[in-house]
């Protein structure tokens, strides 16, 4: 047995030996012009290899070559640059000089996909009409790459659109393989750094490229990422997911389906696809089943609280992003024109500003820079929010018109959203139309207008009760009534309407109107969105609560009490002319009893002067 074992030792050696010398025997130079040769006539591109190449034995047959670049016709420069390339071939069509290529690994290079390196087709090449439907020739079909393997290691990808920036992909890891019938498996991770933020991806998949160039289509089956940077939340954005995608050369189509994508705890199904035509034709179909735009977007503005701090439950202020000097003069909204697109938006549940919204459907389209949002709407504490709207980015100055309408939304919930110090509750419906430039909080509160009509039920303003107030002033300057005891320090109506007009910061509240049980109010003022502050008079009419003289309790409930509220929202003051609504009701009850005295004294002459008297009151 041992003898056996020998002498097979010997006799791999030997064969091992042997090969090894066959194959040195093969120049590795003698396949360079065959391989230009053959990447010419299978791509149009143009390979060239710097230094000879050279032979690498173990632990795979492959041939080492120098610096290479792969450049298509016409290109100013090249698509591929690599410091070297190694190429591992089969050992057995080597013995008959034939070249297979298993495995393409390029380390280190920089691939190109811009403008620049790009074909260019020479001035005196004939152009094919555009409607040429020739059959193919089987040689012609499905050539993505005519090996088996390749492998992009420790590279980088250039990509850039026209004239759009630069985007690079660094640390690219690529391994791609396929089968005869050019159906193959991928592999692929890579960092982009743009604009202060990092980009990582990593994903894996099949691909079919049996009929390209008109038909490739493609299977991601697992593909995560994870953004970080200015701009973002804190603890960055980071999601998995998997997609089917497929791009049709005849109607220039891309398209992506059975989406299935996480970005932090917000979820996305649907399908989306886009034609290139001059201007690309957007189809979006997307389906939420959470969406959780507070942990995807940070807060763009901090609302002050005392002595300059934070309000509390306020997110910090995250790194913004530098201002790319080359956009600094583009008109708001630039990106609109340069497509159109039909979207439509469905979502279980959105969080957006601490606001829980449900049944949320949008449906907006855009044409090259008229974006059209026929349906914005969602469910908010038991009511309605709808926010049709159009944007006209056209012109040099875009404009925007909103026609919200509110049905029985908590108030309290929007103002906690938008950070106003206002303690205020109740159900609101709102009917209106707004408009303005910019498309955000700060742009509303700065440079719209518009005007809305509001009603709302079961109000609470906390901080002042009115009923109170009217009633320890009546008692303060000595009426001969007595009020109930309240410690409820707020204000209560049972229905509350106003007309609304917005402009530049500026609300006016004109004919409001409410009531209670307890008390009814009439008034109009101002308030001011930017410094937060009011300027508001009612007339109030206390209707219960009153013991003691009844002609003076009755008088006081008729009789409406001037009442100023003003100052910062956050510490109201306010002024009561109390004094003066019974100052008024003595005249009148002193009046009162002159002429009813002058009634029975008519025939005299004391009679005649106090009537007289009181004609000239």
């Amino acid at each position: 047995m041992r003898r056996f074992l020998t002498t097979l030792m010997i006799l791999l050696v030997v064969l091992v030996a042997g090969f090894s010398a066959l194959v040195m025997l093969v120049n590795p130079n003698d396949f360079r012009a065959y391989m230009v040769q053959q990447v010419a006539a299978r791509s149009g591109y143009q390979l060239e290899l710097d230094g000879p190449l050279r032979w690498h034995v173990w632990p795979q047959l492959s041939i080492l070559s120098g610096r290479m670049t792969l450049t298509a016709q016409g290109a100013s420069e090249p698509l591929i640059r690599a410091d070297n390339m190694r190429l591992d071939v089969s050992l057995w069509p080597l013995l008959s000089h034939q070249l297979k290529v298993e495995q393409v690994m390029l380390k280190g290079a920089v691939i190109q996909l811009t403008p620049q390196s790009e074909a260019m087709p020479s001035k005196d090449a004939p152009v094919a009409p555009k409607d040429n439907r020739l059959p193919d020739i089987a040689e012609d079909r499905g050539w993505s790459f005519d090996i088996a393997s390749l492998r992009v290691a420790d590279s980088v990808l250039v990509f850039q659109h026209e004239n759009d920036e630069q985007v690079t992909v660094r640390d690219i890891h690529l391994q791609m393989e396929q089968d005869t019938q050019h159906r193959g498996s991928f592999e692929f991770s890579g960092r982009v750094n743009r604009d202060q933020r990092d980009l990582n991806l990593a994903l894996n998949g099949t691909v079919d490229a049996s009929d390209y160039p008109h038909n490739l289509a493609a299977s991601i089956q697992q593909f995560t990422w994870q953004l970080q940077g200015a701009d973002l939340p804190k603890q960055g954005i980071q999601g998995q997911g998997q997609l089917q995608a497929q791009w049709l050369e005849e109607e220039k189509r891309l398209s992506f389906s059975q989406l299935n994508l996480t970005a932090n705890d917000s979820t996305l199904t649907g399908k989306t696809e886009i034609t290139l035509n001059d201007k690309p034709e957007w189809v979006i179909d997307l389906q939420f089943g959470k969406l959780n735009l507070d942990n995807l977007l940070p807060r763009a503005e901090e609302a002050p609280g005392t002595n300059g701090i934070a309000q509390q439950g306020q997110s910090q202020p995250t790194l913004a992003r530098p201002v790319i000097s080359s956009r600094i003069d583009e008109p708001a909204y630039n990106g609109l024109h340069s497509f159109s697109a039909e979207i439509s938006l469905q979502a279980a549940d959105v969080r957006w500003r601490g606001m829980e919204f449900t049944d949320v459907a949008a449906k907006m389209s855009n044409q090259s820079g008229l974006l059209n949002i026929e349906t914005l709407q969602g469910k908010l504490d038991g009511g309605l929010v709808s926010l049709p709207g159009e944007l006209d980015a056209r012109a040099q100055e875009p404009e925007a018109v909103f026609y919200p309408r509110l049905e029985n939304v908590e108030i309290g919930t929007i103002l906690k959203a938008f950070n106003y110090p206002i303690s205020l509750s109740g159900k609101m419906s709102l009917t209106g139309e707004f408009s303005g430039a910019d498309i955000d909080a700060w742009a509303f509160r700065h440079s719209w207008q518009g005007q809305a009509r509001v009603e709302m039920n079961d109000t609470r303003m906390e901080g002042m009760n009115f009923q109170q107030l009217v009633q320890q002033a009546v008692e303060r300057n000595g009426g001969d009534v007595q009020s109930q005891q309240s410690f409820d320090n707020a204000t209560r109506l049972d229905h509350f309407e106003s007309d609304v007009t917005l402009r530049k910061g500026e609300l006016t509240l004109n004919d409001m109107q409410g009531q209670s049980s307890l008390l009814a109010l009439s008034g109009k003022g101002t308030l001011d969105l930017i410094d937060q502050t009011c300027d508001t008079e009612f007339n109030i009419q206390v209707l219960d609560g009153w013991t003691g003289d009844s002609k003076l309790v009755t008088f006081l409930q008729e009789t409406p009490v001037p009442l100023r509220v003003y100052g910062n929202w956050d510490s109201l003051n306010y002024t009561l002319k109390v004094d003066q609504v019974l100052r008024k009701h003595m005249q009148d009850e002193a009046k009162r009893r002159l002429n009813n005295w002058a009634d029975r004294n008519k025939d005299s002459r004391n009679g005649k002067d106090v009537k007289q008297l009181l004609d000239k009151m």
